[in-house]
């Protein structure tokens, strides 16, 4: 039924953690697929050891493709490699995709950190995104489930765009027949590692500038500001 696509670079740290949750689930019918770019430490043989098809990946939207090319099963979900899945996360939020009739989903978002600093962005952050679920959807990469159908009719993600490709993705699918929703059953524990690594504030700033950007000039090709993504930093 399920075909679950895990991007990595580097990630023999948060890699197991996410693995093991996802063995903790009572939902079963899955198959796990790494789309690793290039990783210099032990990442791969990690994916390997829990069973996992690897294949090659790249920035976002080329490892996700990647994972979808190998992919076997109808339903497809993308996680970032440092998520964590609560207890019934997937069989709760895929009954609710299939009982409401979804083409692409999000899910929100629960940092995995005890400041209340955290906890209070998140909560603005998942209201700002029910805020926009209908006008104009809008959803973050480190989870995400689609139909192989819709997927394959907007031709999977846009391997051109730098920034922001799970924004576009579920965007397109909107604009091409396709329904989204953010799903209410079980949200995802979000790492906070970026916040730490680069700073609370600064962070803020960017994703702010960014949302600010993408409503005065749409999807961008080019990062408006330096980015890692999957190790490798964007700039202008």
């Amino acid at each position: 039924m399920l075909s679950i696509i895990i991007i990595t670079r580097n990630e023999e740290k948060y890699l197991p953690r996410l693995l093991k949750s996802i063995q903790k689930q009572n939902f079963k019918d899955y198959e796990i697929i790494v789309a690793d770019a290039a990783s210099t430490d032990k990442t791969r043989e990690i994916a390997k050891s829990f069973g996992c098809k690897v294949v090659k990946g790249g920035l976002p939207s080329v490892g996700r493709n990647n994972g979808v090319k190998a992919a076997k099963r109808d339903l497809l979900i993308f996680f970032d490699a440092d998520v964590v899945l609560p207890k019934n996360f997937l069989e709760k939020n895929l009954s609710e995709f299939k009982k409401r009739k979804v083409d692409a989903a999000t899910v929100t978002l629960v940092p995995n950190s005890k400041r209340i600093v955290d906890k209070g962005f998140y909560v603005f952050y998942n209201n700002y995104l029910r805020m926009l679920e209908k006008i104009s959807p809008y959803a973050v990469g480190g989870c995400i489930i689609s139909t192989r159908e819709i997927f394959d009719k907007i031709n999977g993600f846009d391997e051109t765009i730098k920034m922001a490709e799970d924004v576009d993705f579920v965007n397109r699918c909107s604009k091409n027949g396709g329904k989204f929703r953010i799903l209410k059953s079980v949200p995802i524990l979000y790492d906070v590692r970026r916040f730490d690594r680069e700073g609370r504030v600064r962070m803020a700033v960017k994703y702010l500038y960014l949302g600010v950007y993408m409503i005065l000039f749409g999807q961008t090709k080019k990062s408006p500001f330096k980015y890692d993504l999957q190790g490798v930093p964007t700039d202008k």
